[in-house]
């Protein structure tokens, strides 16, 4: 069946409204999860070391982050593949749900084994939510704000980041709460916010865009006309002749040879720049700032308890970065601005690096000098997941989206805090150094790739951006 439809272009036509305020917070809680659950993690490390916590090795606690990554991996492959399948408001609940069990679970943790596996399921939760999330905000924001949108959805990580650090001062601090609790507590902050936004979802539709797709056009209609009288703007049969239609072949779902066709051999180039751009802000991110915990007890002797301040510092720096530089990826461009950060983030990171081996700053020093690497290295990590979203076709664009998050956390992410972990346990600040350097040699060469190969998407549909699979010439 052939569907012939103005959906993506009344979409894209829409004022801004209260509909899109809620897409942005229903959804893009996503990243304010996954932030606060990675600070938490590096905050109580300190905590989990001693017989207060569960008596942990630094060994066991770098492997129970690798055990988040992996589930991440793992479950944004797979959600990812159910999300283009499904439909994306099944999957946006699936896995909030699975997030929301294994985060309380990991506050009942009493052993080593036991805090890995719920960190594990945690993981699977998240990154299953980046697919089904990522895919939906794309497809339902205006084409004119979606690279300022995103990158400010994406750099809301670092509000629950921030969150993060703020509960850990709280819960972590002996005069308010026994340590053996404290840390359970703070856990438990994740399930409580998540259980809120389960609610608030209740609200989004089904992507218009997926609904088209399938051959569902009248229920994609139904919801594109609630949208537009939510946003006072009516469209008239007798707007029809001057919006832009679109024509597609209904499928149920895309074959998995056709996704490696689209990837590697339609786009190789693309498929080349993602991964660039996902695995070098990856290892940057998972080196540097979730092993910063450690860095400051080991070589500054800060006491666990403090952590946060320095951490909510960072939070702020790279929360600021996607709010105040994202507009500029709309009105610059995408290549210039995506390239222009990965370059100077990783040329921060080299000088702010070598600063720290010759042993020049102190830890509030060392701070600042990290939130200036993470004010433009956040902007440039937010448009990776940007770029990945938009510059592939409509058909596979959650389980792309997947597939970029899992090769650029592989390659970039599961075995750097466990490298820098390890370069950490020398005692040798040249060896940590190490670490940096290759992060800020990644950084730079993804800027140079993006500069060869980066789409120009800004401010244009989709659909325009990469031709759907089954679109039907006139």
């Amino acid at each position: 069946m052939v569907v012939e439809t103005s959906v993506p272009a009344r979409l894209d036509a829409l004022p801004w409204s209260r509909f899109h305020t809620l897409v942005v917070v229903a959804l893009g809680v996503t990243w304010v999860l996954d932030g606060l659950e990675v600070t938490l993690a590096g905050a109580v490390a300190g905590v989990l070391r001693q017989t207060a916590g569960l008596g942990l090795t630094s060994a066991e606690i770098g492997w129970a982050s690798s055990a988040y990554l992996c589930g991440a991996v793992l479950g944004a492959l797979l959600f990812g593949w159910m999300t283009d399948r499904l439909g994306r408001r099944k999957l946006f609940f699936v896995t909030l749900a699975v997030y929301l069990a294994a985060a309380a679970a990991t506050a009942a943790s009493w052993s080593a084994e036991s805090f890995a596996f719920f960190r594990f399921f945690v993981g699977c939760g998240i990154g299953g939510e980046y697919a089904a999330v990522n895919s939906a905000i794309q497809e339902l924001i205006p084409a004119r704000v979606r690279g300022w949108t995103d990158l400010v959805i994406n750099g809301s990580f670092w509000l629950g980041a921030a969150a993060g650090a703020l509960g850990s001062l709280l819960f972590l601090d002996p005069a308010i709460v026994d340590p053996a609790f404290g840390w359970r507590l703070a856990f438990l902050i994740g399930a409580a916010l998540g259980l809120l936004i389960l609610l608030m979802r209740r609200w989004i539709p089904e992507s218009p865009r997926w609904l088209m797709l399938h051959g569902r056009e009248r229920e994609a209609e139904e919801i594109v006309a609630a949208i537009e009288k939510q946003c006072a703007r009516q469209w008239r049969e007798a707007d029809a002749d001057h919006t832009p239609t679109i024509r597609l072949r209904a499928r149920a779902y895309t074959p998995l040879r056709e996704i490696y066709w689209a990837m590697f051999r339609l786009y190789p180039r693309r498929t080349l720049v993602g991964l660039a751009l996902m695995a070098s802000q990856a290892f940057l991110y998972n080196a540097v700032f979730f092993t910063y915990a450690l860095i400051l007890t080991d070589f500054y002797g800060i006491d666990s308890g403090q952590i946060g301040w320095h951490l909510l510092a960072l939070a702020c720096g790279n929360f600021l970065g996607p709010l105040l530089l994202g507009r500029f990826f709309d009105t610059v461009g995408r290549r210039v601005m995506i390239s222009a950060t990965y370059a100077i983030s990783g040329m921060l990171l080299l000088g702010v690096g070598y600063l720290f081996e010759e042993g020049m700053l102190t830890a509030t020093q060392q701070t600042a000098g990290w939130a200036a690497v993470f004010f433009v290295a956040s902007a440039a990590a937010s448009s990776a997941y940007l770029t990945v979203s938009e510059i592939f076709p409509l058909e596979i664009r959650a389980l792309v989206i997947a597939v970029f998050y899992a090769l650029g956390t592989l390659v970039g992410g599961v075995m750097s805090p466990w490298l820098l972990g390890t370069l950490i346990g020398t005692g040798l600040r040249a060896r940590v150094f190490d670490g940096y350097a290759l992060g800020a040699a990644l950084m730079i060469s993804a800027a140079i790739v993006e500069w060869l190969w980066g789409i120009a998407a800004e401010r244009k549909p989709l659909e325009a951006v990469c031709l759907p699979l089954s679109q039907v010439d006139e």
